[in-house]
Parts: structure tokens; C-alpha cells; sequence
């Protein structure tokens, strides 16, 4: 992979943490991740431009980090249920987005 990639990963990182910093929702941002996840992975993308989106942008725009968190804060509240309900929550709408992403995505082409 050429240098000028690697610099655009970075660029790519920068944008998607910018834009996540300035929605600040968490469930919103990987809604919206997995939406876009779900069509790009259907496209016939360069290996650049893959790793560009995937390694960098989304990568930084939908982290795990976020997601962990909070379910850790709501894990420390000691509501058990509230975890579970929001973990699978957030688990099957983000796979489902992530396939209705895949399904558009195969329509249009």
C-alpha cells in the first residue's frame, strides 16, 4: 500500500471522528455506520478506496468503544434487564440496518 493511502486513512479517521464528535449519539452514529457499511460492502470498490472507508473512516466513525461504554454505564446503574434489552437492541437493529444497507444497495445495481 503506497503512502499517499495511508495518508488518506488518516484524513478518512479525521472526518468520521469530527462528524461523530459533532452528532454525539452514539445509537445514531451506528445506525447510520452499519446503513453505509451494509451498502458499500455490495460495491465493486478498489482495494484503495476499501481501506480508505472501511479502515478509516468507519472504523473512527462507528467505534466499539462507544458502543461499549454505554453499555458499561448502564451496567454500573445495576440495571441488569435495561443492559440485556439494550445490548441485543442495538446488536439486531445495527445487523439489521446493516442488511437493509446490502439490500438497497444490490437494487440499485
Amino acid at each position: 500500500m503506497a503512502i499517499n493511502n495511508f495518508i488518506y486513512i488518516l484524513i478518512a479517521a479525521y472526518l468520521a471522528t469530527f462528524l461523530r464528535l459533532t452528532i454525539n449519539n452514539d445509537f445514531f452514529i451506528s445506525i447510520i455506520g452499519s446503513f453505509l457499511v451494509g451498502f458499500l460492502a455490495n460495491r465493486r470498490l478498489s482495494y484503495s478506496i476499501e481501506k480508505i472507508l472501511f479502515s478509516g473512516f468507519f472504523s473512527c466513525f462507528t467505534s466499539f468503544s462507544g458502543f461499549i461504554y454505554f453499555l458499561y454505564k448502564i451496567l454500573n446503574q445495576g440495571d441488569w434487564i435495561k443492559f440485556m434489552i439494550f445490548l441485543n437492541l442495538i446488536i439486531f437493529v445495527n445487523l439489521f440496518t446493516m442488511y437493509v444497507g446490502f439490500w438497497i444497495s444490490r437494487k440499485i445495481t
